[in-house]
Order: structure tokens, then sequence, then C-alpha cells
């Protein structure tokens, strides 16, 4: 008997589980391999971080997810390589899988521009991991406040910086405001937390640089409205212990978040191939590795260029979008159907939020923002989710976040050894 086709998809986010789902039926076999044993959905990851939302409400395990679908095993590893001659990906751990076709979907992590020493002092936001430790030194900060005598570090602890103003920085800035100056009065007897500063530092020119200017200069408003200082216009030049200094002005600030840039996995080295300024794989029209038919990049490890010359943009639509074509490129490849063309974004749509009653869309022609956009984000949020349990979960907890103002994940647990010792 013929043994069957065997494709190796590295990374269980958007793109991966995408391009699994639509390979279902197919004369295949599938091992996805992951370094974490759950699939994140990813834009929801920030209200974790600001004690809206569970971890539990917005991760699934992926071994659940297959475990009816026979022909996809699922492995837990790390990627050390890629053999490209003997079609083998290496593991960490020693262990070599290999494959006939290869799907690298690994995305993407923070990128410090040269500064990976501010790691440690401004997290960014991508993993279970990044949420937890964010939100345990956002509740911590408060906390320490509430004992602190020295009036000037009373104000850094609760000073809360953000830095880059897309989507993730705006909406991590308009809920830690909603929070301090909305949720958590009266809950403290020492300090007023309405006095907490949230600023959101843009090194650009505008906040939500890819929404129209009208959008971006609503949604500043909107910021302010909440009491978040909107800074554009300067970088910030560096991190510490104490604070944050933008441009030359330094900012005490015991809290800071990273929002501000990216940067691919290792993928292009492990295939020897040419990638931009991010790390991301410079692929051809179907989505290949130059020069290897039998590899594809999908999601933020890739850098698809659309033909008016702009990027195709890093979001889950997209990924999901890049998984589906290449699927249907494997199938045609085993069933001897004509190829399909070249992979073509259909763009459905920009969404951020800005707190809990105000979002923006930006769909091309028709733009929207104030509560419509904000019910409309929500539900197409919880559309996208996986599971009823899950669905109802994450709208019980808006609701009641709706309702009442109350945040219904404000726990403490993940120690953080760093900020315990200041």
């Amino acid at each position: 008997m013929q043994e069957r086709h065997h494709v190796v998809v590295v990374g269980g986010g958007f793109g991966g589980l995408q391009l699994v789902n639509d390979l279902k039926g197919a004369p295949v076999k599938v091992t996805l391999i992951d370094r974490r044993n759950h699939h994140l959905f990813q834009p929801l990851l920030y209200q974790v971080a600001t004690t809206v939302l569970a971890t539990s409400e917005i991760a699934w395990p992926i071994r659940r997810l297959y475990r009816d679908r026979q022909e996809v095993t699922t492995l837990l590893g790390e990627v050390a390589g890629v053999d490209t001659i003997a079609k083998e990906v290496t593991l960490a751990h020693g262990q070599s899988v290999p494959y006939d076709t290869l799907v690298l979907a690994t995305g993407a992590t923070h990128a410090y521009f040269g500064h990976d020493e501010w790691a440690a002092v401004a997290p960014g936001l991508k993993t279970l991991e990044d949420a937890t430790t964010i939100r345990r030194r956002v509740l911590i900060a408060f906390e320490q406040a509430e004992v602190e005598e020295d009036p000037a570090r009373r104000d850094a602890l609760l000073t809360f910086t953000i830095i880059g103003a897309g989507p993730t920085g705006v909406e991590l800035a308009g809920i830690i405001a909603e929070m301090a100056h909305r949720t958590l009065p009266g809950e403290f007897r020492r300090i007023d937390t309405r006095l907490a500063r949230v600023v959101l530092v843009e090194a650009g020119p505008r906040i939500l640089p890819a929404f129209s200017e009208e959008l971006s200069a609503y949604a500043s408003r909107e910021l302010e409205k909440l009491g978040v200082e909107v800074l554009t216009g300067t970088p910030v030049t560096d991190c510490t212990d104490e604070g944050v200094t933008i441009g030359e002005r330094f900012v005490p600030s015991r809290t800071l978040v990273w929002a501000a840039g990216v940067q691919a996995s290792p993928a292009a080295r492990w295939v020897g191939a040419d990638a931009d300024r991010a790390g991301r794989v410079k692929v051809g029209p179907d989505l290949t590795a130059p020069g290897h038919t039998d590899i594809f990049v999908i999601g933020d490890t890739a850098s698809v260029i659309q033909e008016d010359g702009k990027p195709v943009p890093g979001i889950a639509p997209a990924a999901k979008q890049q998984g589906a074509y290449v699927a249907q490129v494997i199938r045609g490849r085993l069933t001897g159907s004509p190829a399909p063309g070249p992979f073509r974004y259909r763009h459905q749509g920009s969404l951020a939020t800005i707190g809990k009653r105000a979002a923006i869309i930006d769909f091309g022609r028709i733009k929207l923002r104030g509560s419509l956009a904000w019910w409309i984000w929500g539900i197409a949020h919880i559309y996208f989710l996986i599971g009823t349990r899950s669905r109802f979960a994450v709208a019980w907890s808006w609701l009641w976040t709706y309702l009442s103002g109350q945040h219904s994940a404000r726990l403490i647990t993940q120690k953080d050894t760093l900020r315990e010792e200041r």
C-alpha cells in the first residue's frame, strides 16, 4: 500500500490550523508541530492582560481540536532547523520528522529594534505567558502603590506606559485606563486609582496608522476622554526599571508594555531564504519559499506583496486565507487538478476597540465608529472563537463587564521575581 503524502505543518496559529482543517478528506497524513500545546486566539490576548478574560477562554488544546482526525498527529516540540536536502524537520530534542510537503506557519515575536535588553522591563504581548505577566505587573503596581510612602515612587507605580499605538497598544491603553478610572476606585483606601496615568507612545505622526486619518483622530479623542495621554511623533529611546525615556524626556513609570514591533521566527534561516527587515520569508506568488516548491510559508512568517506593491498585513484573516490557499494548492497537486492562480488577499476590514464601549471599523468605503462598531467588533470576534463554550463564556464576560464595570479575571497568579525585588 502506497504511503500517504506527508504534510508537516510547523505552527498551530491561525494559518496552520486553517490549513489542517481544509486538508480534511485529502489523501494526506498531517503532522502538526508547535512548541505550545494550545491554539491561541491572539486578537483577544490583550483582554487577558487587562483582567477582562481568563486564559481558558481564548486558548484550546491542539490535541483536543484534532482528536477525531486520525490522520493528524500533534507533536509538542520546538523546531531547531530544516534539512531541505533530506526533507526533514529537526526538533530541539533531536528527533527528526520527514516531510513530503512542509508548511512553515511559525508566527512572529517582539522586535525591540536592537534593544533586546528592554524585554525584561517592557514585555510584549504574543503569548499567554506574556498576558499573565502584564496582568500581574499591572495589578501588583496598584498593590505596591497602596503601601508606598514616598509620593514620587507612588506616582511612578501609578504610571502605565504602552509603547506602540497600533491596535494592540490602543486596546491595552483604553482598558487599563478604564480599569484605573472606573473599575478600581473604591477598592483601595490609601490611593485614588483615578489619579493613575496611562501614557500611550507612538513614534509616528498618529496612532493606528493602518486606519484612515479620520478614524485615527476619533480613536485619539476617545482615548483622551478615558484619561489616556497620547504622545505621538517622538520615539522611545530607553526603557529601564525606573521608567521610559521618550525622545529626551524621562517619564517615571514602573509598568511598561511593548507593542511597537514584531520580528518573524528564524524560518528564513532554516530554509536559506531571503527575508525582509522583519525576518519574514520573501515568498513566491504561490506562497512557496524561493527554490523550494515543496515548502510553503504563511502568516506572520511570510512577506507577501500584493499587486499594488503593498504587503499583506500580519493579521489573523490574512493568515487564515493563506492557510486555505495552500491547502487548495496541495490538494490540486495530489489530485492532478489545475493549480489555483497566485494568492490574492481579500481585505475584510480593520477593527480596533477603544475601551469597552467604542470601536472603529474600516471596511474601505464603509467606516464605522462608536458603540455600533463596538457591537460589530464583539460579534465578529465571538463568531471566530472555537466552540460553543468559549463563545458563551466570552459573551458572558463581556456582558458582565459592560453592565457592571467589573473585570472578572483580576487574579495575581504568576511569580515575577524581577518586580518583587523592586
